[in-house]
């Protein structure tokens, strides 16, 4: 028992001082952000709210059902989600190793040995079982740095994951709502279409009967034609969209289900933007740069113990059990054996790895800082972009309904002037020429103002969670 006790004692003082640790501990810059987004004139009041548009779950800003259960097919299916989602089970794999440096590393041996000696004529057969056990201390704490930094590189995964969800949806709606603004104008074009046809046809009624000319019939004809060669490339824009879509979604190129019109989406009726100070925790990107950050201050704490001594306590145990012929009669044997010990490693001349080591260390660690201050200031910006955009895009699309009812209006008076013969017909086409235009504007305008919508809820970090 004697002869255990400085083993005990060493092993007891090793537990007292293992709590000390090099290195900074870890602690938030302090960023100074804007107390407001960028003015946008009277909608600036509802900056001071501390409720978000970001903090509604995106199936209710998000009403078609159709949308809906796309979203939830690109959750499950996508590529981009999938290899995000193994990344975190191998960085949660990668903590494990890392943390079992910080607990006893025990090893099993067996050994059967036997034979003859020729000369004595002696025989033996022996089994050999042993235990060895190797526990390094962490006096200086790398081994729990090490730890701390492997944690934060599993939790940046997780909103490295998050990252892409945000990223995945929103494209998923985003292209969605381009699809069904192509769908629109595709409508508009054959409804155009088959408008003009009509016209053509009683505009050379008119001729037979004497009152209208064959130029008429010629400029129908031509608003009939340039209607008809917009729908090729309005197909092929729809089927290039489906394709975007259906990649998404994990799935070849196929067609894509539609759900509400565009014109039957709900839009919000505010949109408010909340705290800038919360959008430091709502921005999955942001908070994937401080993990790193927080990383990089923990392998600062590891490169700093490389100074200091490394202390590792061994011990071994097992025994031997056979028979020899170098026993009486081929006696049994056994033989226990024990042993233990301790090592101390100290670096004292490394051509100046170490200290390069600590340097590079600091290194990453400010490239980590302004990584996290970049990542800060980016998201500012897109909320701010996203909030003008939003905005300036709903503008357009109010004015240019009251455009298109104009048009619309204008081209009935000018159709019953013609049909009472106070006007010729080029002033009918003028006005159908130029509502077919404005109509197409108006759907385009419409897609932009929903896929701006998309933009901020993305930009200020919403609830992209199942």
């Amino acid at each position: 028992m004697k002869k255990r006790a400085p083993f005990v004692i060493t092993v007891i003082t090793a537990a007292l001082v293992v709590g000390c640790k090099v290195g900074p501990n870890y602690h938030r810059p302090d960023i100074q952000t804007p107390a407001a987004y960028r003015e946008l004139g009277e909608k600036s009041q509802v900056q001071a709210q501390a409720a978000s548009y970001a903090d509604l779950p995106w199936w209710h800003v998000f009403q078609d059902p159709q949308l809906q259960e796309l979203i939830r097919t690109a959750l499950k299916l996508n590529y981009d989600l999938q290899i995000a989602t193994e990344r975190i089970n191998a960085a949660r794999a990668q903590v494990a190793v890392t943390r079992s440096n910080l607990f006893p590393q025990v090893q099993g041996n067996g050994n059967f040995s036997g034979g003859k000696e020729g000369t004595f004529q002696t025989t033996s057969n022996f089994f050999t079982l042993s235990a060895d056990a190797a526990f390094q201390l962490d006096f200086f704490g790398k081994l729990r740095r090490a730890t701390e930094a492997a944690r934060a590189q599993l939790l940046a995964t997780e909103d490295a994951q998050q990252t892409v969800i945000l990223t995945l949806v929103s494209d998923v709606a985003s292209d969605y709502f381009a699809l069904l603004q192509l769908d629109l104008q595709l409508q508009i074009t054959h409804e155009t279409v088959s408008t003009q046809e009509d016209s053509v046809k009683l505009t050379k009624l008119r001729v037979d009967h004497g009152v209208a000319t064959k130029l008429d019939v010629l400029q129908a004809q031509q608003v009939l034609d340039t209607a008809n060669a917009q729908i090729p490339d309005l197909e092929r824009l729809i089927a290039q969209e489906e394709d975007a879509i259906s990649i998404l979604l994990g799935n070849y190129p196929q067609g894509v289900p539609r759900g509400l019109s565009l014109v039957a989406q709900t839009l919000p009726p505010a949109v408010p933007p909340g705290l800038p100070s919360s959008l430091l925790e709502r921005r999955p990107d942001i908070r994937e740069a401080e993990q790193t950050l927080i990383a990089a201050n923990a392998e600062i704490g590891v490169a700093k113990a490389q100074f200091f001594p490394q202390i590792s306590l061994t011990g071994s145990g097992g025994g031997s059990f056979g028979r020899s012929s170098a026993f009486s009669s081929l006696m049994s044997s056994q033989i226990g054996t024990w042993s233990y010990g301790a090592q101390v490693s100290q670096p004292i001349f490394t051509g100046g790895a170490l200290r390069g080591n600590l340097r590079l260390a600091k290194s990453q660690y400010q490239q980590a800082l302004i990584s996290y201050r970049q990542a800060i200031q980016r998201a500012f910006g897109d909320v701010s972009d996203a909030l003008i955009g939003y905005e300036k895009l709903h503008q357009v699309r109010l004015r240019q309904e009251d455009t298109v009812a104009d048009l619309q209006e204008s081209v009935r008076l000018s159709n019953m002037r013609y049909k009472g013969g106070t006007t010729t017909y080029l002033e009918v086409l003028d006005g159908q020429r130029s509502l077919f235009s404005a109509e197409l504007t108006l759907a385009q305008a419409r897609g932009n103002e929903y896929q701006s919508l998309v933009q901020l809820y993305r930009a200020l970090g919403g609830g992209w969670q199942q």
